[in-house]
């Protein structure tokens, strides 16, 4: 429990809300400098043993979806491990470890599906914004109908396509030249 928790105290109180969406070079590289080693085994799935237990479950998740978005920022590797962190997060699910755990930290085993290019995810993400994080979730619930929107625009996220090497349609270039996700967050709230 060690790792997990050192994972835990690290991202919930060090990081805390006020940066868990404000990326900075110095963040990724504390990051990378103190988590790089611990993200490759996850990876690799040799803490898989972790998935039995909430806490760990949780701290599994924080590594193989949050942290390689910090440490390979426009780099493909920040979603290489995105597949891994869907599993580890629906396991956790269905054997209700997000019910376990208070907000606003819960909010990440949801990520894993908002960050999915499905759109079976989106919905089930949105669903569970909505039942599930009652307290903290109104601004979690508005993201993840902006990435909704863009799975069901592109069926893709186009921000990620260079990074990711995949080539651009004109309608994806367009969004992206028009606001982009900004664009669709503005719609959204507007009509909220």
């Amino acid at each position: 429990m060690e790792k997990a928790q050192e994972i835990l105290d690290f991202w919930i109180e060090e990081v805390g809300p006020a940066g868990w969406y404000q990326g900075s070079g110095d963040l990724d590289q504390t990051i990378r400098d103190r988590f790089m080693a611990d993200w490759e085994a996850a990876a690799r799935g040799d803490l898989d043993s972790w998935k039995s237990y909430p806490d760990k479950s949780l701290a599994l998740v924080v590594l193989v979806d949050q942290f390689p978005r910090n440490m390979f920022r426009n780099d493909r590797r920040a979603f290489s491990s995105d597949k891994r962190a869907r599993c580890v997060a629906s396991k956790a699910l269905v054997a209700g470890f997000d019910k376990r755990t208070p907000e606003p930290q819960r909010q990440f085993f949801y990520l894993p599906l908002m960050h999915s290019e499905c759109l079976t995810d989106q919905e089930r993400c949105i669903r569970l914004m909505k039942t599930r994080m009652t307290q903290t979730g109104a601004n979690n619930l508005t993201h993840a109908r902006v990435h909704r929107e863009i799975i069901r625009m592109f069926g893709r996220f186009p921000y990620r396509n260079e990074a990711l090497g995949r080539e651009s349609t004109n309608a994806e270039r367009v969004f992206i030249q028009d606001g982009g996700y900004q664009k669709i967050l503005d719609d959204i709230m507007a009509v909220a």
